[in-house]
């Protein structure tokens, strides 16, 4: 950016980082800055300057250096001996279509900062205003959140403060909720199957059983995952380690997309109190431990910062995102002498002190399971319109499990409706373990085991099916987005699923998932041909 500032201003042509070009020979380093374009060619209008800027910074560093040995490494254009018009045209000759992408996104920034922050007065008299950049300046526009995965400027996030205890040395921690409902809850552990077949995470379940699963009952046993041989296997020093964790903040992170985020403002209480879990596939593990410093303790546990990371073997899924769901819904399973347990998702920084957490969504109003509100939407359908239209999972498949809700008295969400959403941000979950919380979960990991990895489609869902059983505490999304800084994953994650338009695409492309979603290819007992899915109105950005 600072590049183009230089050239668009005249002030010289420079990087603005220090690294002005190469030095001039005979004491010229004490002479004036000297554009080495010739600006005259075209006009002095600073933000004709800038398209030409703009012209000549398409091209990265591969390109630049063919063209001369002098140019940086950045990537900079630094043109010295050679016509103005030859550099550019070799510029333009050379370019490969990656380099423009990023150096277009760089200048879309570049362009943001000028037509908002700069002015109006930035332009010669008769110089036209770049109206179709307009767009950028409007903070509810949907060109910034389309453009947003690129890098460009984004609406900030609305944040409010949170009404949380004074002192973590001052909480007083309260006698655990009793089990009113349900008494006892047990799990299925053995999946039936034929001889030739692997066992499968979440086991066979069978439309009937499901259907059971949401009767309650004073002893249940359910699915809940974790069937015996089928992966997601804990070795023994993490195994031995986890016995003592009462009071759990889980993390998870798969298929190398980040890295772990250290917390900040954890009371000294909290950090002696909590364990800071951080679940990781074999995969993530060797990307975090290329990329930061993991240390070793005595007994073989491994480190980084306050983060203990936990290991998980023999990933379950054939899909990352399925695979995240286990340490995400699954917590009581995976550690289960846990109390309460607080989830966030691997991008997310925690800013918060776990046990004014605790207090603020759970004890004070005795709740046992708090999430936030989604920010745009309520309605599983309006959400379920947003996945396909970002291309989150197959079109075909998101419409038959909306289908089978709708088919099963999932209505859209009205004001009517106990709950203020049918859509969390599923990015936090504060639970306390209690078995109705904990089947709760177990029927989530279901609906997400037999349908689409997208777990904000079922979690409306299966509220619906308890109905008061469960009495959550959904927060305003405002105070949801003070609890943590949100970092960008290292990569974006897609799958080629994800992009099929019909049910013959996903079949001719192989593109069907051998260990999770089985539903969606076994047949419903019932005639869906003339479900109809209600209308959606689109009233959010993000739709």
């Amino acid at each position: 950016m600072g590049l183009v500032m230089s050239a668009a201003t005249g002030s010289g042509w420079t990087t603005g980082s220090g690294m002005e070009g190469p030095p001039m020979a005979g004491g010229a380093a004490n002479r004036p800055e000297v554009s080495t374009l010739p600006w005259s060619l075209f006009t002095k209008s600073p933000r004709r300057r800038m398209r030409v800027a703009f012209t000549c910074n398409v091209c990265g560093q591969r390109t630049t250096r063919a063209i001369n040995p002098h140019a940086y490494t950045d990537g900079t254009v630094f043109v010295q001996n050679l016509p103005f018009h030859i550099s550019v045209a070799l510029n333009l000759k050379k370019c490969c279509g990656c380099n423009i992408f990023h150096k277009l996104v760089d200048n879309l920034n570049l362009f943001h900062e000028m037509k908002c922050y700069v002015g109006p007065d930035f332009r010669y008299e008769g110089d036209a205003p770049f109206n179709y950049l307009e767009a950028f300046c409007r903070k509810d526009s949907r060109v910034v959140h389309a453009l947003d995965p690129m890098g460009t400027p984004s609406k900030p996030l609305h944040r409010c403060s949170i009404p949380v205890a004074d002192d973590p040395d001052a909480v007083v921690i309260p006698k655990r909720t009793p089990n009113a409902i349900v008494k006892k809850l047990s799990y299925l552990t053995v999946d039936k199957r034929d001889k030739d077949s692997p066992p499968l995470f979440g086991g066979r379940q069978t439309w009937k059983q499901r259907e059971e699963s949401f009767k309650l009952n004073a002893t249940m046993k359910v699915h809940c995952g974790f069937m015996k041989n089928s992966g997601a296997d804990m070795g023994a020093v993490d195994f031995e380690y986890i016995q003592k964790c009462k009071f759990v903040v889980a993390s998870g992170i798969f298929d190398g997309y980040d890295v772990p985020h250290q917390p900040s403002n954890i009371s000294f209480r909290s950090q002696k109190l909590f364990c800071f879990l951080m679940v990781v596939d074999e995969v993530s593990f060797d990307f975090i431990e290329q990329n930061v410093t993991v240390k070793v303790d005595s007994a073989g546990g491994k480190w980084v910062g306050i983060w203990r990371l936990v290991t998980l073997h023999r990933p379950p899924f054939d899909e990352p995102r399925r695979n995240g769901k286990v340490p995400k819904i699954l917590t009581h399973r995976l550690f289960p002498q846990a109390w309460y347990s607080i989830w966030i998702d691997g991008k997310m920084e925690l800013m918060v002190d776990p046990l004014l957490i605790l207090e603020r969504y759970l004890w004070r109003g005795k709740y046992t399971f708090a999430v936030a509100v989604h920010k745009h939407h309520r309605s599983i359908y309006e959400e379920g319109d947003a996945i396909k239209r970002r291309k989150r999972y197959a079109r075909p498949l998101v419409d038959l499990q909306m289908k089978i809700y709708y088919h099963e008295g999932m209505e859209p969400w009205d004001e009517k409706k106990r709950m203020p959403s049918d859509i969390p941000e599923g990015a936090v979950l504060i639970r306390e373990h209690t078995t109705i919380t904990d089947l709760f979960s177990c029927l989530w990991f279901n609906e997400v085991n037999l349908f689409t990895p997208r777990d904000q489609l079922s979690f409306g869902y299966v509220a619906h099916r308890l109905g008061d059983a469960l009495k959550f505490f959904m927060f305003p999304n405002c105070e949801y987005n003070s609890l943590f800084i949100l970092h960008r994953h290292t990569r974006e994650h897609s799958s080629k699923v994800e992009w099929a338009k019909t049910i013959d695409e996903i079949l001719k492309k192989g593109l069907k998932e051998s260990r999770g979603g089985l539903g969606l290819w076994t047949p419903y007992p019932a005639d869906l041909s003339s479900v109809e899915l209600p209308a959606v109105k689109r009233t959010s950005q993000a739709s």
